[in-house]
């Protein structure tokens, strides 16, 4: 029974679509210091400028176009391209193409909690700095 148990630690988890103002992610699985994601940015949106305390990213294009902004450096990645986010590094994802932008992202991390965002722009106007559970909640 102990084993039944260990093998759903994840399930809950993995397959829940979650709905962003600009487009949708999904884990796909997670452990003590990865996550794996699915995220899909709808044409024209963009995530907020934002950085990280206690992890990095790893973005891989599936379908569409990103611009990327990492630190002081834009551009652009298609299909089977692949960037690094570095812990403590702003960065912001875009889609500027015509179709939505699929991608995988790898998070990796002694902490991989949703309050561990830090907002410096946000065309959506959510706040940041306020570590409450509506906050921990927009990505």
């Amino acid at each position: 029974m102990k084993k039944i148990n260990a093998v759903k630690h994840t399930s809950d988890l993995e397959s829940k679509k979650v709905i962003r103002p600009w487009g949708t992610y999904q884990c796909i699985t997670q452990a003590e210091r990865y996550q794996v994601k699915k995220i899909v940015v709808n044409e024209g949106e963009q995530l907020s400028l934002q950085m990280h305390h206690h992890r990095a990213e790893h973005w891989i294009v599936v379908q569409g176009t990103a611009k990327v902004t990492c630190g002081h450096k834009v551009f652009l990645l298609t299909e089977n391209q692949s960037t690094y986010i570095p812990i403590g590094e702003n960065h912001r994802l875009e889609n500027p193409g015509q179709i939505p932008l699929e991608m995988i992202e790898v998070q990796s991390g002694s902490y991989l909690g949703e309050d561990d965002i830090v907002r410096f722009d946000d065309i959506y106007g959510r706040v940041n700095n306020i570590k409450s559970v509506a906050s921990a909640n927009e990505q």
